[in-house]
């Protein structure tokens, strides 16, 4: 597998569509700090982390809005931004704004992996990993 991130947005993608109430991915610090921030955020119920034999595997619980009996997926979209191909940068003042606010965009940061509000709050850029609306 050449990107992990991709493929982990994939599988989050693929389980909205079916309703899944959890999803499972093998682990990694940097997808952990990304489920950290989609749990902050509220696109996610929650994740936890299992142990297996070998890396480990991360477990999202995912989040629908219940209306009339219909279920809608809190997430509507993600999109991958920066790819092993084609990687995307910002400057400090460059950060993205997602669907006017409404959405998040998570940069990868010399302070760590962030939200696109705490880099603007921390006057930080970095490489934008992924949206999330």
């Amino acid at each position: 597998m050449t990107d992990p991130i991709a493929d982990m947005l994939t599988r989050i993608r693929n389980a909205n569509q079916v309703r899944a109430e959890k999803v499972d991915m093998p682990a990694s610090r940097l997808k952990l700090e990304i489920a950290k921030i989609l749990k902050e955020e509220g696109f996610i119920r929650g994740y936890k982390v299992l142990k297996d034999k070998k890396q480990g595997i991360i477990r999202l619980s995912l989040k629908y809005i219940t209306e009339n009996d219909k279920a809608t997926a809190v997430i509507s979209g993600l999109k991958r931004v920066s790819r092993p191909a084609r990687r995307f940068y910002v400057g400090k003042g460059d950060v993205p704004r997602v669907m006017g606010g409404v959405g998040i965009a998570i940069v990868s940061t010399s302070k760590g992996i962030l939200t696109d509000k705490a880099c603007r709050l921390q006057n930080l850029g970095g490489e934008v990993l992924c949206y999330v609306w």
